[in-house]
């Protein structure tokens, strides 16, 4: 009756387990997101497998029965050929001994990225599929075609079918999150953005990424003798032009040394790993295996044993974001873990925050998650007496906490909040409104939480905050003196510019040279003029007219505006006495020679009373290409509708200037 019960109990928690960790691996494999760290997913498994092992009970949809999720609809789908299991896996190195017995091995990195599967026929690559569900996956064909190192041709004319995984590298990461102004729109890690980049339905954008392919096995090669051994196959992919994952032959008394190898270099590594792969040499014995229902019995996955050290926790530091979420980050006594000293880890939110019974002064366990992201993994005293702010730390309004899809988080509720203003300030430092290099959208947001900048003239005093900024993670002596040198170039700019920057709505940098131009460039005059005045501008009308007069009317704006005017002083406007251009309507296309780029081109167009737009149209009177035989949409269309086309020579003796 007791192991009865027992076994009801058991059952219980596993019915508890099995959602949460489908959840957890729809959401990491279909969706490319995270909703749970890979150290609470695996401990949840492994609690789940062994519930099942002690019961002989294996319920419906539990994830150690399943191959893997639905791939999404976007593109073709198509069944594989036999289906690709997942593999079995093991922290324990006495367990990958064990394994291995008296076979020779392979032991490879465990890319973290998305699997592929490539066919190639006559020489040539003929099909690219994902891996899918394990069982059907999407044809990706057109986008493995401009993955950075596959090759579109080999030597083999056979049928060849390999596997192998596409990855993005750390640093092409973090190049193309730089180029991504809005901070929470980045991607969340390599494998979130490989996953999107793989499968996109316009491969030019798939050519952009540099997705590259790593070889990881060799399914069938038509005619080819590997002499019964993997290595054989490695050897003979690599000879066809294939990067194939970096590997060693180890056996089991040579493991421990293979083991700190790869342990050593995964902190160096450019490329994203979350742990080695063991596979056996001798290919028939491996076959003559076979496999359960969920793994094959050929290959094995070891997973980093988590180095975890023991520390206290020293504060919460809440920090907000422009969307007004306020996450929690744990500060600690300095650790070193995995070679590097750490001392902050984010608690994601205010339900994590909860179920770890956070306080201060509590001793905590932390670790990094696949060697590099600092993550809490247990709470040992558990004193669960941290409070949870009811005001913002930026703006010191209202800050409540909201339950969205069974998770708490704490949110600001004040719409004005400064945190909240980050796309104004970033507009504020882009190129066309003040200029200021070194001020990205993640630097403005740290300056801003710690309170550093609360209004645009704050950042021409940044300086008072030198000694907090150089110490600050990702900056020193040379970036800060680099800030400076940029701000203070900014401070002397031009009146369109400044209009620009404030972020008026509407008011883009063409209409800010136009209001200036109307009013001779008399800022006084801009500030006072009337709806009336603004709307009479050509191509200006009321809307723009009414939210223009409406921003200098606001009494906090023109303090703001007041503040920033102190710092800053104007260059000398020179008007044209001719406006050789006037009434004239132009087209840019192409690469300039004679002016520093097309928007230099633009600006002095402009200056003489022309006006430049995006596209050929009837309204158009010259379209400007150094390249005047050129077939391009531009030239052909301009062509139809008998609009000369001028090379920048031609352009500048209209102008009177060649």
């Amino acid at each position: 009756m007791n192991g009865g019960k027992g076994n009801m109990d058991k059952t219980a928690r596993m019915k508890e387990l099995i959602p949460l960790l489908n959840e957890a691996a729809k959401a990491y494999y279909q969706e490319d997101r995270e909703i749970m760290s890979n150290f609470d997913y695996d401990k949840l498994y492994d609690e789940l497998v062994l519930l099942e092992r002690e019961t002989g009970i294996t319920l419906t949809g539990s994830p150690t029965a399943m191959v893997g999720y639905e791939a999404l609809d976007e593109l073709q789908k198509e069944a594989h050929e036999s289906p690709m299991l997942s593999l079995d896996k093991t922290k324990d190195v006495e367990t990958l001994r064990e394994f291995i017995g008296d076979q020779k091995t392979l032991l490879s990195w465990k890319l973290d990225g998305l699997t592929i599967v490539l066919t190639y026929r006559d020489g040539s690559l003929s099909k690219a599929v994902t891996r899918g569900n394990g069982v059907v996956g999407e044809v990706i064909t057109n986008n493995a075609m401009v993955f950075k190192n596959i090759p579109l041709q080999i030597a083999h004319k056979g049928e060849l079918i390999l596997r192998g995984e596409a990855i993005i590298t750390y640093s092409d990461f973090e190049k193309i999150n730089e180029q991504i102004e809005d901070v929470d729109a980045r991607y969340k890690n390599p494998r979130n953005l490989c996953s999107g980049s793989v499968r996109q339905l316009n491969n030019e954008i798939t050519a952009k990424r540099n997705v590259q392919f790593y070889a990881f096995s060799l399914v069938r090669a038509e005619g080819v003798d590997f002499e019964n051994s993997r290595q054989k196959q490695f050897e003979w992919l690599a000879g066809q032009g294939f990067d194939v994952v970096e590997y060693r032959m180890v056996t089991a008394d040579t493991l421990d040394d293979a083991i700190a190898y790869f342990s050593d270099k995964i902190t160096r590594n450019d490329f994203p790993s979350d742990g080695l792969v063991a596979l056996y040499d001798d290919i028939a014995y491996g076959d003559s295996l076979g496999s359960t229902a969920k793994f094959p019995r050929n290959a094995f996955a070891f997973k980093w044993k988590d180095e975890i050290r023991e520390t206290t926790l020293k504060e919460i530091e809440w920090s907000p974001s422009r969307t007004g979420l306020i996450n929690p980050v744990a500060v600690f006594e300095p650790v070193e873990l995995e070679g590097t000293t750490v001392s902050r880890a984010s608690v994601h939110n205010i339900s994590i925050l909860k179920e770890l019974e956070l306080g201060i002064g509590d001793k905590i366990q932390v670790y990094k998650a696949n060697m590099i992201i600092p993550q809490i993994a247990e709470n040992l005293t558990r004193s669960g007496d941290l409070e949870i702010p009811h005001v913002c730390p930026v703006c010191g309004q209202e800050a409540r906490v909201v339950k969205t899809n069974g998770v708490e988080s704490l949110y600001c509720m004040n719409t004005e909040c400064q945190a909240k203003r980050i796309k104004s300030f970033t507009l504020f430092v882009s190129r066309d409104a003040m200029n200021i290099d070194g001020l990205s959208e993640a630097t403005l947001e740290k300056f801003i939480l710690k309170g550093f900048i609360k209004d645009f003239g704050d950042i021409f005093e940044i300086e008072k905050y030198r000694d907090e900024i150089v110490s600050m993670e990702g900056f020193g002596q040379k970036s800060y003196d680099n800030l400076i040198a940029s701000i203070e170039k900014a401070s002397h700019t031009t009146l369109p510019r400044l209009l620009y920057s404030l972020g008026i709505s509407n008011v883009g940098i063409a209409n800010a040279k136009m209001i200036c131009k109307e009013f001779r460039y008399d800022l006084g005059k801009i500030i006072h003029a009337t709806p009336e005045e603004i709307s009479s501008i050509e191509g200006i009308g009321p809307v723009i007219a009414g939210t223009f007069t409406e921003y200098f009317a606001d009494e906090d704006n023109m303090k703001r505006l007041e503040h920033l005017l102190s710092h800053l002083t104007f260059e000398e406007v020179k008007t044209e006495s001719t406006q050789s251009l006037e009434g004239k309507q132009f087209v840019i296309t192409g690469s300039v020679e004679h002016f520093a780029n097309r928007s230099q081109l633009k600006e002095y167009i402009e200056e003489r009373g022309g006006k430049v737009t995006g596209s050929v149209t009837s309204k158009t009177d010259y379209l400007i290409n150094n390249d005047t035989t050129s077939s391009s949409s531009k030239n052909k269309k301009a062509k139809d509708l008998g609009i000369p086309i001028l090379s920048e020579e031609d352009f500048l003796k209209l102008s009177g200037e060649g």
